[in-house]
């Protein structure tokens, strides 16, 4: 799936790359878009569905995925897995990021300048699944921790800013009066 086949309108295309560089554990928007005649040949991702991605430069990407959870399809190329099951895919996303999933994948992965995880070997890795009810209570637990986390983050850029601009106001007041008081004699 080269870039060149990206656009902005279209049908929703999950890069692999994309996985590891702009999402978080899920989305319901996708980074760029295909057109509908070149989707017909990527693999179709329903919603819900999980996406892995099988390839990265480094090991710590490798085997990220994200959640699908957009309304209608999408696709993604040939160095992604999409996983479909009944389990609760922001559930698996989350997985796919503790250190559990991190010592799996190592064993699993293979490269060295690209590293892959073949779906053959992603397979390979067991994850823990409870009953979906507890699945949906982490998620739902995590959800809020990722909102808390967001808004303490958007209050302290926001006292940031406002520090900010208290520094650039002082910078100013300083400069102005500085030169002023020098220019006079």
């Amino acid at each position: 799936m080269p870039k060149s086949t990206f656009q902005d309108s279209g049908v929703n295309c999950i890069h692999y790359g994309h996985i590891y560089t702009r999402y978080g554990v899920s989305t319901s928007h996708a980074a760029t878009c295909v057109d509908r005649v070149y989707a017909t040949t990527l693999t179709k991702v329903n919603p819900g569905d999980l996406v892995v991605a099988n390839t990265s430069e480094n090991l710590e990407d490798v085997g990220t995925a994200v959640a699908w959870l957009g309304n209608e399809h999408a696709v993604t190329g040939g160095h992604a897995t999409v996983i479909r099951s009944n389990q609760n895919s922001k559930y698996l996303s989350h997985y796919f990021r503790t250190p559990s999933f991190f010592n799996d994948k190592r064993r699993h992965a293979f490269g060295t300048k690209v590293i892959e995880l073949s779906a053959k070997n992603l397979a390979r890795i067991p994850i823990p699944l409870p009953p979906i009810e507890v699945q949906n209570e982490i998620v739902r637990i995590l959800d809020a921790f990722t909102e808390l986390e967001a808004e303490l983050e958007a209050e302290l850029e926001a006292e940031l800013e406002a520090e900010l601009e208290a520094r650039k106001l002082q910078f100013t007041y300083y400069r102005n009066t500085l030169i002023l008081q020098n220019a006079t004699h």
